[in-house]
């Protein structure tokens, strides 16, 4: 078993805790042990933007500071922090990257968290899981899978996070791979279509409930035409725009048929052939139940 320490960010003890139970059950089959710290915090949610801004990278360090006391007591094996959510990962390490480009600011930040018994150093490294996935090799996701995910049409959504900026992102910007790469190790068929980067419409789900449902919408409407019955996320708020909020989407549009939105994590521990604890089906909206049943990769 590798150790990594594991960010879980404060969405994955609550409303999506399906993506954290899906993630620890199928990591541990691939030998992948996620060590989560005693003392995390929020990751701060959105990157700053503001070029004078210090304050809003602070709680992004001292998670990685959390890191560095891990690895310095030999409870992981390396200075990776393993995120799930994309918006925390792309807060993580764009506020990693400033530390790490900007000496003032660096400085600053050190000087504000001078009560933290280490001071960071920047050598943390901020991944997703699948880059892990990607590193530990395709052959060996698929040579887990016991239950192959036939007659599953499924159109990877990366949406805005995973992939921007560039230099940022998990995979190239214009023609990622990665989850098209899970989907076939998994068994999988592989659904292209071509809203798989827009945005959901983010946190204006708050205040702009029709918009969001206009713009979700779209990107459900594309995945459908293009023959998907499935699709697969890493992002929460994501997976609420485009689940949970299909039925906002039925009231705009009537005729809109519902698909099954769930984190590529549950699809992993379902090829894994793990029980109904692991794929935590459950609490996904609409029901991805009557689909999984219908070509047989669920029991009624």
């Amino acid at each position: 078993m590798t150790r990594y320490t594991y960010y879980p960010g404060c969405t994955l003890k609550t409303t999506a805790k399906n993506f954290e139970d899906s993630t620890l059950a199928s990591s541990e089959v691939l030998g992948i042990e996620l060590v989560e710290p005693e003392r995390w915090n929020c990751c701060g949610t959105v990157h700053a933007l503001a070029t004078d801004d210090v304050m809003h990278h602070l709680a992004s360090i001292r998670n990685m500071i959390r890191v560095e006391e891990l690895k310095a007591a030999d409870k992981v094996d390396n200075k990776k922090m393993v995120t799930l959510c994309a918006m925390c990962y792309n807060t993580l390490k764009r506020a990693n990257n400033v530390f790490n480009s900007d000496s003032d600011k660096k400085k600053k930040i050190h000087d504000i968290m001078y009560r933290e018994d280490l001071k960071y150093s920047g050598g943390v490294e901020i991944v997703h899981l699948l880059e892990i996935l990607r590193e530990e090799g395709w052959d060996k996701v698929k040579s887990a899978v016991k239950k192959p995910l036939k007659g599953l049409k499924i159109a990877p959504y990366y949406g805005c996070l995973l992939l921007r900026p560039r230099g940022i992102g998990i995979d190239d910007t214009d023609n990622p791979r990665i989850l098209e790469d899970l989907i076939e190790s998994l068994g999988g068929e592989i659904v292209d279509f071509s809203h798989k980067q827009k945005c959901c419409g983010s946190y204006h789900t708050v205040q702009m409930k029709e918009a969001v449902a206009d713009l979700s919408h779209n990107i459900l409407k594309q995945a459908e035409d293009a023959g998907a019955n499935i699709l697969i996320t890493a992002c929460p708020l994501c997976e609420y725009n485009l689940g949970p909020r299909q039925s906002q989407i039925k009231k705009q549009y009537p005729s809109f048929d519902s698909i099954p939105v769930v984190y590529f994590t549950q699809l992993m521990a379902l090829a894994f052939g793990l029980g109904e604890e692991a794929t935590a089906f459950e609490a996904n909206k609409p029901d991805p139940m009557p689909l999984l049943t219908e070509v047989g990769l669920m029991e009624k």
